[in-house]
């Protein structure tokens, strides 16, 4: 009787825990379910956000073609460029192309363009003394002023002004450059206005002459420029006011190198008038100025400037045969625009 109980006893408790392990089972085997079914709904939530799109039908509705040309080419006007080729490569950098000792040329930059390459202020300042005394004697009297002098008058006066126009964008310090934008647009004024001998542009002389006594003696110039637009380089000055400058410069070096001995005694002159040159061969390769955009005058006035440059270098060394060699070069292209352009 006591046995039984107890074997009775005993299996009821493990009835219990059995019982106890069954609910813990089953309460694992719901959460486990329930966590399946978190990850899988997640799963696909990720998975249609990172659907990716449906590439496009490889053939255009009519709606779409029509936004597009059939042949882009065909609609292209002119030759295509060739990049291979030198004469090409040379366009494409015409504005960093360099210039006698590797500047690069002032073309659409002039402002940042390094002048002193060129010329020295020296031969600056020296230019201006010197074309003071020629347009002092053109306004002499007014006779001799309607007679004729208003030509040399005109041509003096136009290069003042391409003086004082580089003083302006000189990248080095030079005298007059506070008041050179203001003499620039005085002298060059005057000069196109003695195209002709009148007594108002007689009467104008006078005064660009006084201004320019003054500021050579150092005063400061009163005179006041009217400039109401952008600054060009071709208002400075006409072409053939330019090129009468540069023939005055052939007759110099030509003299210079007609023998060594001359050479040597005229070295000093030639450099300044190669460095003037220089500053010409630069100038009318300018924006706006005639024939700029036309490649082969641009050549002929590149190949005039280095030329010029080299017989530069040359009177520096007193090296006669490179100064005789660089002046052929230079007179050659000349005598080639010549043939091409006159003025």
């Amino acid at each position: 009787m006591t046995r039984s109980f107890w074997q009775s006893k005993k299996h009821r408790a493990y009835g219990h825990h059995a019982l106890a392990w069954i609910a813990i089972l089953v309460a694992c085997s719901v959460w486990c379910g329930q966590s399946f079914q978190a990850t899988a709904a997640t799963g696909s939530s990720q998975s249609k956000t990172n659907r990716r799109a449906i590439p496009p039908s490889a053939q255009w509705d009519k709606a779409s073609a029509d936004f597009f040309f059939s042949d882009a080419f065909a609609t292209l006007e002119g030759t295509r460029p060739n990049f291979s080729s030198s004469g090409q490569k040379a366009a494409a950098s015409q504005n960093t192309a360099p210039v006698g000792d590797g500047t690069p040329t002032a073309n659409g930059a002039a402002e940042s363009f390094k002048w002193s390459s060129l010329v020295s202020a020296d031969t600056l300042t020296d230019e201006i003394k010197t074309l003071n005394a020629i347009v002092s004697k053109t306004v002499s009297s007014p006779s001799d002023f309607k007679g004729g002098g208003y030509d040399q008058a005109r041509e003096s006066f136009s290069a003042i002004a391409l003086v004082f126009a580089v003083i302006a964008a000189y990248d080095e310090e030079v005298r007059w450059k506070k008041t050179a934008e203001t003499a620039r647009d005085l002298f060059s004024r005057v000069g196109f206005n003695c195209k002709v001998g009148t007594d108002q542009s007689f009467a104008e002389s006078k005064l660009r002459v006084k201004d320019l006594e003054s500021l050579l003696e150092g005063a400061p110039l009163t005179a006041k420029n009217d400039r109401d637009e952008d600054f060009l380089w071709s208002q400075v000055a006409g072409r053939p006011a330019l090129m009468s400058r540069l023939e005055v410069a052939d007759g110099i070096m030509s003299e210079a190198v007609a023998a060594k001995g001359d050479f040597l005694k005229q070295a000093e002159k030639l450099l300044h008038e190669m460095e003037i040159v220089a500053v010409i061969g630069e100038t009318i390769q300018q924006k706006d100025f005639e024939y700029h955009d036309d490649d082969t005058y641009r050549g002929y006035a590149a190949t005039m400037r280095d030329s010029a440059l080299k017989a530069r270098e040359a009177a520096k060394k007193s090296d006669y045969d490179g100064a005789r060699s660089a002046v052929g070069a230079l007179k050659k292209s000349c005598d080639a625009c010549h043939a091409d352009y006159r003025s």
